[in-house]
Parts: C-alpha cells; sequence; structure tokens
C-alpha cells in the first residue's frame, strides 16, 4: 500500500463513522419523536396478554411440567417480539429502496456498507427495546430466571443473537423487495405459522404424531428449547445448558448469518 493510499483510508475512517452515525440519527431521532417506539413496548405486551391469558389454565390443568405456564411460554414471548422488530425492519428496508435514497446513497461519497450499517443500528435499537418490554411483561406475569448470573447473561445475549440474525434477514428481503406493504403482509405468516407450530406455546406431545418430528426440530422449537434451559426452572425440566442442546439452535441462528450476510454486503456494495 502506497502512503498515499494509507492517508487516505486513515481520513476515510472516522469520515464514515460519522457518516454512519447521521444516517443512524435519521432512523432513530424521529421514531422518538413520534412515539414509533411506543409500538416496540405494546407489541410484546400484546404477545403477553394473548398467549398469556386464554392459555394459563388450560395448559397448567393439561400439564407441562414447569413450575408454571409463565416460565413455560416465555422464550416464545421473546420470539415473537424479536419477530415484530423483523418486520419493522423489512419495511423500513423496503422503503428506502423503493423511494430510491439506496440509489442515490450509491451516488454520493458515502461507504457502500454505511447505509445498511446505519439500518442495522436503528433495527438492534427497537429491537432492544421490544426484548425490553418483553421480559418486563414476564416478570409480570411470573418469569424468572432460576439459574445463575451466567446463564442469566447467556438468555440475553443468545435473545439478542437470534433478533439480530432475523433483522437482518428481513433487512436483506426488505432491500431486494419493490413493495414495503407487500413485503411486511408476506412477513407476518412466516412467524405466526413457525410460532404456532412450535414448543413455544405446548409442549411437543399435544401435537399429532405425524406432524411432531417437524415441531421439535424446527428453529422457533429449537430456540425455545435453548432459551427455556438458560432460564431454568424449579422442577428442573427445562434441560441443561449442554453442546447437545445449544448446537443446533446456535447453528440455526449462525446460519441465517452466513446466508444474509453475503447478500447484505452485496446489496449494499451496487452503485448507481
Amino acid at each position: 500500500m502506497t502512503a498515499g493510499a494509507w492517508l487516505t483510508d486513515t481520513r476515510a475512517a472516522p469520515f464514515r463513522v460519522q457518516q454512519w452515525w447521521v444516517l443512524t440519527s435519521r432512523l432513530i431521532v424521529p421514531s422518538v419523536k413520534t412515539g414509533e417506539v411506543l409500538t416496540s413496548v405494546l407489541a410484546p405486551a400484546a404477545f403477553t396478554a394473548s398467549f398469556y391469558i386464554p392459555l394459563n389454565t388450560v395448559m397448567m390443568f393439561s400439564g407441562n411440567g414447569f413450575s408454571s405456564y409463565a416460565q413455560f411460554m416465555m422464550p416464545i414471548v421473546i420470539l415473537q417480539a424479536a419477530a415484530f422488530a423483523a418486520i419493522g425492519a423489512a419495511f423500513r428496508s423496503a422503503t428506502d429502496a423503493v423511494a430510491g435514497l439506496n440509489r442515490r446513497f450509491g451516488s454520493m461519497p458515502i461507504g457502500a456498507l454505511v447505509p445498511v450499517g446505519a439500518r442495522m443500528s436503528g433495527n438492534v435499537f427497537r429491537l432492544l427495546i421490544s426484548l425490553t418490554a418483553a421480559l418486563v411483561c414476564g416478570h409480570i406475569i411470573g418469569f424468572r430466571f432460576r439459574l445463575d448470573a451466567m446463564h442469566t447473561v447467556g438468555f440475553l445475549l443468545f435473545s439478542l443473537l437470534v433478533g439480530v440474525a432475523l433483522t437482518l434477514g428481513a433487512d436483506v428481503i426488505g432491500t431486494a423487495s419493490k413493495s414495503p406493504e407487500a413485503t411486511t403482509q408476506a412477513l407476518v405468516l412466516p412467524p405466526l405459522i413457525f410460532g404456532m407450530l412450535s414448543t413455544g406455546l405446548a409442549p411437543a406431545s399435544q401435537f399429532p404424531d405425524w406432524i411432531e418430528p417437524f415441531v421439535r426440530n424446527q428453529p422457533i422449537s429449537q430456540w425455545v428449547a435453548a432459551l427455556r434451559a438458560l432460564a431454568g426452572d424449579t422442577k428442573g425440566n427445562a434441560g441443561e445448558v449442554t453442546w447437545s442442546l445449544m448446537g443446533p439452535p446456535l447453528l440455526w441462528a449462525l446460519g441465517i448469518f452466513v446466508v444474509c450476510l453475503p447478500l447484505a454486503i452485496r446489496l449494499g456494495s451496487r452503485r448507481a
């Protein structure tokens, strides 16, 4: 590398950080001022109420092996909150694509990955609010961390990992989309279908035999199992945090990164 090229790269680094900050503020500040972030709080509350109130008595009567239904269903509330943040991420990236902002950024002296990095920063900001709201709602209905601090930190980090993976995948889908409304509507169904056909709300044994293998092994159920093991339970039926239990959930989450990260880089590197 020549001295001139080195100086150019050195000067470009802080400049791109400033670009990232400006574009991130473009996404965060208006959502705070208009109260849009309230939806990140209200959505987990709605999920918790809609799942817990009608199912608590029924599921505790039928049995699930846990000390409370709140302890059993908390992971699906976390995942639904992450899914809601992902749907919002897809809508925002699709809106930027349709409005021509990506082409405009491509014709300006902006780092190729700065716009997608800024969008992901805004997505993580909303994701953190959603996950915090979900935990508060879970605490209200009786969910508690039953293991040590290390397992609690693992629960929080794993929730964030899954949430970031989902928002990254949604951002890629939105960037490649031609309609924000159609993209949002299309992304509503997968979390709903996979959430209902998972062990998040009921044990796999309560599903018909022909679909039970799918219910046990699909990604939502695997993530639910990991979060239950990290949260623990007083009856000791949440599972133990071992590589055999945590391996598949981690592979599902990392697999999304492996597929979507190169796509995000490719889409972000396109120039007008």
